[in-house]
Formats: structure tokens, C-alpha cells, sequence
């Protein structure tokens, strides 16, 4: 009799601690579950946030363009005058300045341009971070017990 209840006892406690052992198990994969829902939803509001620039940047880009074609054409302008009279110190100055704006122009079409080209960069990068995410979430989502 007394090792019967020893052999109850002993089949009771690994019961017992398997059961734990599940519960546990279950608790750590809903809590990485939950962590990676949270991690997505927080990348779709950075992601809402970088589409909304978009087209802010594609009009910066399309802006500077225009002033870089008007400031090359007032350097060809002006580049033309002095060819005309190469000893007119004036034009000489109004010629290198006009060459230091088309300069200038042209860098800021490029870096307007580079900006937009890292912003739509930036937006494919976390699509594909979010499609990562919802796949492995979709492997282990989130499992939430029964209410008895």
C-alpha cells in the first residue's frame, strides 16, 4: 500500500510539472507573439508616417529642377553677353555669379533628388520588415486560452 501511494504521488507531481512546463511554453511563444504584433504595428505608423512625405520630396524635387534649368539658362544668358564683350568687367561679375547659382541649383535638384530616392529606399525597407514580421506572426500567432 505505501508504495502504491509513493508510485500516486510520484505520477501526480510529473503531471503536475509537465502541465507547468505547457503553461509556460504557451505564456513565452503569446508573449513573443504579442511583442512582434507590437513591433509591426509600430513600423505601419512609421510607414504611414514616410508615405505622407513622399509627396512633399517628389514636389522639393520636381521645385529644385526647375530653379537648377532656370539658373543654368541665366548662366547661358549671361555666359552669352560676356562672349560678346569679354572686357566688360561688369558682366564678367554677373556672369560668375550667374555660374555660382546654376552651381548651386544644380546641387540642391541633386540632393532633393538623392532624398527622395533614400525616403522611397527607406519605405521599401520597412515594407519588407513588416512582411517579415506578419509572416512569422502568421507561423505563431498569438494564442490566447480558452475562458472556462
Amino acid at each position: 500500500m505505501l508504495s502504491a501511494a509513493c508510485l500516486l504521488f510520484i505520477l501526480s507531481f510529473t503531471a503536475s510539472a509537465q502541465v507547468s512546463k505547457d503553461s509556460m511554453q504557451i505564456l513565452k511563444q503569446q508573449k513573443e507573439s504579442l511583442t512582434l504584433s507590437s513591433k509591426i504595428n509600430t513600423q505601419k505608423m512609421q510607414l504611414a508616417k514616410l508615405e505622407n512625405n513622399v509627396e512633399k520630396k517628389t514636389k522639393e524635387m520636381e521645385e529644385s529642377a526647375v530653379d537648377a534649368q532656370h539658373a543654368a539658362t541665366k548662366n547661358a544668358e549671361a555666359a552669352t553677353s560676356l562672349n560678346g564683350n569679354p572686357q566688360d568687367k561688369s558682366l564678367a561679375r554677373k556672369a560668375e555669379n550667374a555660374g555660382d547659382e546654376a552651381r548651386k541649383s544644380a546641387k540642391r535638384a541633386r540632393v532633393a533628388a538623392d532624398n527622395l530616392d533614400d525616403l522611397k529606399k527607406d519605405i521599401e525597407s520597412l515594407k519588407n520588415k513588416i512582411s517579415e514580421g506578419e509572416s512569422k506572426l502568421a507561423v505563431n500567432p498569438v494564442l490566447i486560452p480558452a475562458q472556462q
